[in-house]
């Protein structure tokens, strides 16, 4: 099973880069199997749809606008995308990864497994450095996600 783990989000805007920093994150701290690809997806949105479509297991990271505080992680499946029933949009660098995922399906070539963990954030100010408090989730949504690819199948070494 070919899984992709896919990090969104802007660098530039503190929190807003949290998809980003997380994929680093894993990088410095596991050694993933060679099918699974951990991907940068930074603003990039409709140009990385290729991404979405090789993969049978997809799991975004990404900030979200949803009520709750900083900090709080909420988890979406495929069907909460497709069906729109999402009560949040995403970060700002929409086109989003709802309309990648819409035209996947359209094309037929959208991944039985997509798996949202969305993050409210502290902070778009500008920097390049996650708020204390969203850097303090990396490492719990980490353990999460590498549970899920090992109890799948691919064992995800700890460095």
């Amino acid at each position: 099973m070919k899984t992709l783990i896919f990090g969104a989000g802007n660098l530039l805007l503190s929190d807003e880069g949290f998809g980003v920093h997380f994929i680093e994150y894993l990088q410095k701290h596991y050694v993933f199997p060679d099918d699974v690809t951990l991907y940068d997806g930074g603003t990039l949105g409709i140009m990385v749809c290729h991404m979405l479509e090789e993969a049978d297991q997809v799991f975004l990271v990404d900030v979200i606008e949803a009520k709750g505080e900083p900090g709080d992680i909420y988890r979406y499946e495929k069907e909460d995308f497709m069906l729109g029933k999402l009560p949040i949009k995403m970060s700002p660098h929409q086109i989003g990864i709802q309309e990648v995922l819409a035209l996947s399906e359209i094309r037929d070539r959208c991944p039985e497994k997509v798996t949202l963990f969305g993050i409210i954030p502290a902070s778009y100010e500008a920097g390049a450095e996650l708020s204390p408090l969203l850097a303090g989730k990396l490492p719990g949504l980490a353990e999460l996600v590498v549970a899920e690819i090992t109890a799948a199948g691919s064992p995800v070494e700890k460095c």
